[in-house]
């Protein structure tokens, strides 16, 4: 597909992470269709822009969301108009100055164009704990270090 539209949905989820960076939960919700649904790290759904704001906005007001910090892996196209990103992520958590690695995660996000732009219909975050294998921990550390 178009590099336009890689583009696009690479800006479509880094938009999505600097929302939750600010933690504005209204600007996070506005990435995603009408009906777009979140499967958050601790596997809760919201589903549709106003369970997704209000729920993002309950969140924010009690407690101190780390930051994000992320890769993009791959944005692979389904049709012109669908993609599925994947992306590593890690959080570096208030007061502190490294990431967590009990935090990281693998994301994946599909995006759907419409109406003259990109937005999410799935996002979902999988804490990345690869049991058994602590060396994938410390390699996912280590590239989401290097973005800090």
């Amino acid at each position: 597909m178009s590099a336009t539209g890689e583009a696009a949905v690479r800006a479509l989820y880094h938009e999505l992470l600097d929302a939750w960076n600010r933690r504005d939960g209204e600007g996070y919700a506005a990435c995603f269709l009408e009906d777009g649904e979140v499967i958050g790290f601790d596997g809760s759904q919201h589903i549709g822009r106003a369970d997704i704001a209000s729920t993002l906005g309950r969140i924010f007001a009690s407690h101190p969301t780390p930051p994000y910090v992320a890769r993009v892996r791959t944005v692979r196209f389904l049709t012109p108009e669908v993609a599925v990103l994947r992306a590593i992520a890690g959080m570096v958590p208030p007061g502190q100055t490294d990431i967590a690695p009990q935090l990281n995660a693998i994301q994946c996000l599909v995006a759907v164009q419409g109406e003259g732009r990109w937005r999410i219909a799935l996002f979902q975050t999988t804490p990345a704990q690869f049991h058994g294998r602590p060396e994938l921990v410390e390699q996912t550390t280590e590239e989401l270090r290097r973005l800090l």
